[in-house]
């Protein structure tokens, strides 16, 4: 079987993406086309002099060829035709129109593609692109459509405008769908009951080896506990409260926060206080270090929308480097109970660190590193191989039953 796969981050995307990783695991067994999303009119004007942006122009302009060859079985595919922007418009019915003409411009594009390419038989693979990609089913006919759903898109104002009606929709079309949460695959369920929780791959090679990482310079005056969190500080998904309560009642401990900051990060109370260090963006090799220093690592997540559902890959990095952990409990976080302390309240977190700077030992140092590194793309992809063969479509065509 061939594999299309198309979704909402592109193949130079600076950050990491689920979706790629899923790609190059696929292409060990499978010829894989990953597409790109196309141009649309709006980010053609307002990022005319990004590079991406540009490279897209020249594919559509016929100056370079958009298929590209990443690695044996592996392609990237630019699209040669640009899309209209068209969230904007409020009529559903409306916007229905311009969205199915887009979806025909884009699945021409791949259908040339998958032509040139002599795929046959392939498996369309939709990692969470409710829009551009609603009718690909419809359009490109495949022989087993797969919704990947990662992030609780209908949280986020932008998808909510049309989301709310159609990813249900497509859901429900789609020959099975796959998360990586068991929040996300229950409420997958709710309208295809095909679906099935396949868990996170993580690449954690240089946080296993983190457990002999040298302290950071900028950490060498801070005695312990040293209390730490690494990755992005947004106010939509950190609890900025809870840290500065945890800051003022134990001014003896260090509350060290390691990643780029939103604007209410930058303005809030936590800067004024003597016990929180703020170290900014690192670079992503050296963030085994800075979570090798500290004594406990957090996760003091928000409950909301956007977070309920989230898989924290963060959480297994702390645990590859084997660190004690205390997170909030969510649905998604059930998964880590056995390994990670998990808290609803403020207080909950005093009493947690508390608990976890007592009690961790060689053992259950040993217990998280070997918990983190069984989360591989390897072991994900290979539940999407499960859920292939288990699935309602699977058992229609003996071809499935055993795919990998």
């Amino acid at each position: 079987m061939d594999i299309v796969i198309t979704g909402q981050q592109a193949w130079d995307v600076e950050i990491g993406s689920n979706c790629k990783n899923i790609a190059l695991e696929f292409s060990r067994h499978h010829r894989v086309l990953y597409v790109n999303s196309p141009l649309d009119r709006v980010s053609l004007f307002k990022n005319s002099k990004d590079p991406k942006v540009l490279k897209r122009r020249e594919v559509i302009k016929n100056k370079r060829d958009g298929l590209e060859i990443v690695q044996e079985n592996l392609w990237v595919l630019y699209p040669d035709k640009l899309i209209e922007s068209i969230n904007w418009i409020s009529s559903d019915k409306i916007f229905t129109f311009f969205n199915r003409r887009n979806n025909r411009i884009f699945a021409d594009c791949i259908q040339r593609e998958i032509h040139k390419l002599g795929f046959k038989d392939i498996i369309h693979f939709n990692d969470n692109d409710m829009f551009r990609s609603f009718y690909l089913k419809d359009m490109l006919e495949p022989k087993l459509s797969i919704y990947y759903s990662r992030d609780y898109m209908r949280a986020v104002d932008y998808w909510k405008k049309h989301g709310d009606l159609l990813e249900p929709q497509l859901i429900a079309k789609s020959d099975l769908c796959v998360a990586n949460s068991t929040y996300l695959a229950d409420y997958c369920r709710k309208f295809n009951p095909n679906s099935y929780y396949v868990g996170q791959g993580c690449d954690l090679d240089i946080f296993l080896a983190g457990g002999n990482a040298p302290k950071p310079a900028d950490l060498s005056h801070l005695s312990s506990p040293r209390i730490g969190y690494v990755g992005a500080l947004q106010s939509i998904r950190l609890d900025m409260d809870l840290l500065r309560y945890i800051a003022e009642q134990r001014p003896t401990w260090n509350i060290v926060l390691v990643g780029p900051e939103d604007n209410e990060f930058l303005a809030s109370k936590l800067h004024e206080l003597p016990n929180v260090l703020f170290t900014g963006s690192r670079d992503i090799s050296d963030l085994p270090a800075y979570i090798n220093a500290f004594d406990v690592c957090l996760n003091p997540q928000l409950l909301n929308e956007v977070t309920i559902g989230n898989y924290p890959r963060k959480i297994d990095e702390y645990l590859a480097v084997g660190k004690p952990t205390v997170a909030t409990s969510t649905d998604a976080m059930s998964v880590f109970s056995e390994h990670v302390y998990l808290g609803k309240s403020k207080d909950d977190y005093i009493k947690l660190i508390e608990q976890a700077l007592s009690e961790n030992s060689e053992a259950r140092i040993a217990a998280r590193r070997t918990f983190a590194s069984s989360h591989t793309w390897e072991n994900s992809v290979g539940e999407i191989y499960k859920a292939i063969g288990a699935s309602g479509s699977g058992k229609k065509d003996d071809r499935y039953s055993n795919f990998n």
